[in-house]
């Protein structure tokens, strides 16, 4: 057997959860392979709406297995919040959820340190979502960090106020004032306190060797569907860098983010919205600064799960994703949010960049560039409700005109179109 991965082709929010909540009755196992709580997957049945940060969107499903890889970074506060929450909703996670001994901790100081760093930017800030995910990923490519497995020691208390004490001369050297900090509306005292204590909720879990649990399942002919969090554009390496995640978003993250090997990558699914969005700062080249952003962020509901903050908007990014279609060998692509663009009268897409004199129909390195100009193509809209529609033959004419347009200029079959959030409003054209 092979792991079959999915993951967003843009700047994350394409509406990852839904579809793998979706999935989850075809696969054994789903494993979260990188990323930590700074992700925010929104899945929606039964007319209510859920929001998971840490734990994999199969955990809805008593019969299968989910696993926190290797590659996630975990915080055990908001973690043992997560559970809470699920549990008070009827869930227990502790049946089926797994957590790899090899995934790194999120100290509270971690945390401060992820705010002391972005406040120092001043006005070049990366837009952080203060979770303490860059400075986790640096103690870990460091060889300094705090891993799961270590909670299991019985050094790790001492071990944590080592690191601690690190991180907090860290600190003295900029202009912070501490008690100024909060940390989820907790002061760093309290929160460090609530953090310890939460520890014991890990404990509590399924810790595994996750590397050998992954290939023994696909031994066994398990199947295993791998679960990407933010987006391919955020990727550490190939995104539009420095506004950038810690993490590898791409397929090659599965690999190191779950210890499987290249040949074991089977179907690669590539999710992405009828248009564009993103949180925080960076480059956006078909952001809408104008009354049609606003339109698309109030049909769509553009806030943030994680953060809150109004996500920006615009039109689709061909270049962009021709691009994460090529970093990730996407073989099937989901299109989610079309019906966000139901009462448009014409849907713009972005088909080609001008940068200077010169026409690029791909993703540059100069993307961060504010000389480079998207072009668009305008396509008729459909100006029909599409989200009660439940079979491909009952959509819109012009909505399949826009959905052979974006499969003839990728090359790759569109698979699944998302007509809104829920479970039952998902039209597969392929199985």
């Amino acid at each position: 057997m092979k792991v079959d991965v999915l993951l967003g082709l843009q700047w994350g929010d394409e509406g990852k959860g839904k579809i793998v909540d979706v999935f989850t009755p075809k696969y054994d196992i789903i494993a979260r392979f990188q990323g930590g709580p700074n992700a925010g997957h929104t899945l929606e049945f039964n007319g209510e709406k859920h929001v998971l940060h840490t734990i994999p969107s199969g955990i809805f499903h008593p019969k299968t297995k989910n696993l926190i890889g290797n590659g996630v970074i975990i915080d055990p506060f908001i973690f043992k919040q997560e559970i809470e929450k699920l549990n008070s909703a009827g869930i227990n996670p502790s049946s089926n959820l797994y957590i790899s001994k090899k995934a790194h901790l999120i100290l509270p100081t971690h945390r401060l340190l992820d705010a002391v760093y972005e406040k120092s930017k001043g006005g070049e800030k990366i837009g952080s979502t203060l979770k303490g995910i860059g400075p986790t990923y640096t103690d870990k490519v460091n060889r300094s960090g705090l891993r799961v497995g270590d909670i299991l020691s019985e050094s790790f208390e001492q071990k944590y106020n080592l690191k601690k004490e690190n991180h907090l001369q860290i600190i003295k050297e900029f202009d912070f004032d501490l008690s100024e900090f909060k940390i989820d509306g907790k002061s760093f005292e309290e929160y460090d306190k609530s953090w310890l204590k939460a520890i014991d909720t890990l404990v509590s879990m399924k810790l595994v060797d996750s590397e050998h649990f992954v290939n023994s399942a696909l031994k066994r002919g398990e199947t295993v569907l791998a679960e990407g969090a933010q987006g391919t554009m955020l990727d550490i390496d190939f995104g539009s860098y420095p506004f950038v995640t810690s993490s590898n978003t791409i397929v090659s993250g599965v690999c190191s983010g779950l210890g499987v090997a290249p040949q074991k990558i089977g179907r690669v699914f590539g999710v992405f919205k009828a248009y564009c969005t993103r949180v925080g700062n960076g480059p956006f080249p078909t952001e809408l600064h104008d009354e049609v952003g606003e339109e698309l962020r109030k049909a769509g509901h553009e806030f943030g799960s994680t953060t809150g903050r109004p996500r920006r908007c615009g039109w689709l990014d061909l270049p962009a994703l021709k691009y994460a279609i090529m970093l990730n060998g996407v073989t099937d692509l989901i299109v989610t949010k079309v019906d966000v663009l139901d009462n448009f009268d014409n849907i713009n897409i972005c088909n080609e960049y001008i940068y200077g004199d010169q026409k690029m129909d791909y993703f540059p390195y100069e993307i961060n560039d504010p000389k480079l100009k998207p072009v668009f193509v305008s396509l008729k809209g459909w100006k029909t409700d599409i989200t009660a529609i439940r079979s491909i033959e009952n959509l819109p004419k012009e909505l399949m005109e826009f959905v052979a347009y974006i499969e003839k200029q990728t090359d790759v079959p569109v698979s699944i179109i998302s007509v809104g959030p829920d479970r039952t409003q998902t039209i597969f054209r392929v199985d």
